[in-house]
């Protein structure tokens, strides 16, 4: 099979990015159902699933470093999909995207040095200022929501971090060890909080959903791309997220937003592309 050319590959990337914002609006709607933790537990066990099944990583041998760093690219990576699902039991889905967005921000405005590099810091900073419920412009946002989200967004840095450090040498052997890793630190919250309904036959196609939509099917879709496209790219392309989101609650769900909070949520993002394209980061430590 011939590796698919540039174009082809940021298409991939930005269809698996609608994919995993359309999956958030899907498990949106098991909420009623299972609640956040449960939709969250059906997402990461089923996903998993289907990771272990294509990609096999029982038939790889980890070192004890590369173990631990597995474990903890795992623990977060659960603990980013608990903390984001409650966050939009509480609050529209593209605002969660773009509070939980400020994680990766804050790692791409690392090594910022140059004056242009703070204006994106300050842009961010008035985009979230924006979003917030204290700021006299977001409207009727919950506080809760909003403290999940951010808490989301620490777990979102983590996840980059130790997901740096677990896939040096690795594959995507890695990428399906992480997630029946979360999937694990995940279920016992929805077992706890759904019940039985975890379990109801009539609710796993909704589920499978939702697993296929924000985890097999953008991972696939990604380590078919990633190969032909630069790194910077691939952050500047992802920097879209939130608006994608906000597009996914309002054609599914029907979330509308107001003004200021398309606008705070258009100065994040413009904050993420600059600091992406023009922040020098540091040169990693040579062996």
């Amino acid at each position: 099979m011939r590796p698919p050319t540039p174009i082809v590959s940021v298409l991939l990337v930005a269809l698996g990015m609608v994919f995993t914002q359309t999956g958030a609006s899907f498990a949106k709607m098991l909420f009623p159902l299972v609640g956040p933790f449960g939709a969250t537990a059906l997402r990461l066990t089923l996903g998993a699933l289907a990771l272990m099944l294509v990609f096999r990583p029982w038939r790889h041998q980890l070192d004890g470093k590369q173990k631990r760093a597995v474990l903890l690219y795992g623990v977060v990576m659960g603990a980013m999909n608990l903390f984001f699902y409650a966050a939009l039991e509480h609050i529209p889905l593209g605002i969660a995207v773009a509070l939980e967005f400020t994680g990766p921000l804050a790692v791409a405005l690392v090594g910022a040095r140059k004056p242009l590099d703070f204006a994106w810091i300050a842009l961010a900073l008035v985009g979230f200022v924006s979003l917030l419920p204290w700021g006299g412009f977001a409207g009727d946002i919950s506080p809760v929501g909003v403290a999940l989200a951010l808490s989301a967004g620490a777990c979102w840095a983590g996840y980059i971090i130790f997901g740096q450090r677990a896939g040096t040498g690795g594959g995507a052997h890695i990428a399906a060890l992480g997630v029946a890793t979360a999937a694990l630190i995940a279920l016992p919250f929805g077992i706890v909080t759904a019940g039985p309904l975890l379990f109801d036959p009539a609710i796993l196609p909704l589920g499978l959903a939702v697993a296929l939509c924000s985890s097999a099917i953008p991972y696939a879709l990604d380590m078919i791309a990633l190969p032909q496209i630069p790194a910077r790219l691939f952050g500047i392309l992802m920097s879209g997220q939130p608006a994608l989101a906000a597009i996914s609650g309002l054609v599914i769900l029907g979330e509308t937003l107001s003004m200021p909070q398309i606008a705070g949520m258009a100065a994040i993002i413009v904050a993420s592309i600059g600091a992406t394209a023009t922040i020098t980061r540091p040169a990693p430590p040579t062996a």
